[in-house]
């Protein structure tokens, strides 16, 4: 696998051990291959989303790190919300890469920490329980008018490290053909 540089970095890092909306900023944070952030509420082989382990509490986790483009902040934040790196849930906050736009299984190194890109976090109701009419910001169209979910990226650990603010961002797009990311 070969990872080109993206020009990205990460702004900060987050966790939360309590399933809580925001997280806290921290240092650095460890990531454990097949687990996600050490000491976080998501960590874990299967599911630990609750309304998902209400569903099936045996289903692979998919959402072990949650990262978001600090560019989403930014565009928010000039409507007026006051939402800082952590508050809208992610572990991840970087700079300079359009997640979004990223095929499923990218393949994203930072340090040494290789993660794989899941999907798409879908906009849930907490978001508009942080802000009033911030879910809705978290949507928007394409130039086709395909619906936009603009709340970061799900990926799961393939190979953990140490991840802190000021870490490079390295990109190495999956094999075969690109397939869109999907929420999950």
């Amino acid at each position: 696998m070969s990872f080109d540089p993206s020009g990205s970095r990460v702004v900060a890092v987050h966790r939360a051990r309590d399933h809580e909306f925001s997280k806290t900023t921290v240092e650095s944070i460890m990531l454990l291959a097949g687990l996600g952030v050490e000491g976080d509420a998501h960590m874990g082989a299967r599911v630990k989303h609750r309304s998902r382990v209400a569903k099936d509490p045996l289903q692979p986790n998919l959402r072990q790190v949650h990262l978001i483009a600090s560019e989403l902040l930014d565009e928010v934040n000039a409507k007026g919300y006051g939402v800082a790196p952590g508050d809208l849930g992610e572990n991840i906050t970087t700079v300079g890469l359009d997640l979004i736009s990223l095929p499923v299984g990218t393949s994203i190194r930072i340090g040494d920490a290789i993660l794989t890109l899941t999907g798409l976090r879908n906009p849930c109701v907490q978001i508009g329980a942080f802000a009033e009419g911030l879910q809705g910001e978290m949507l928007g169209r394409d130039a086709d008018g395909k619906l936009l979910r603009k709340t970061g990226v799900m990926a799961v650990v393939i190979h953990g490290g140490v991840v802190a603010a000021g870490d490079s961002v390295l990109v190495a797009p999956p094999a075969g053909e690109p397939q869109a990311m999907n929420a999950i």
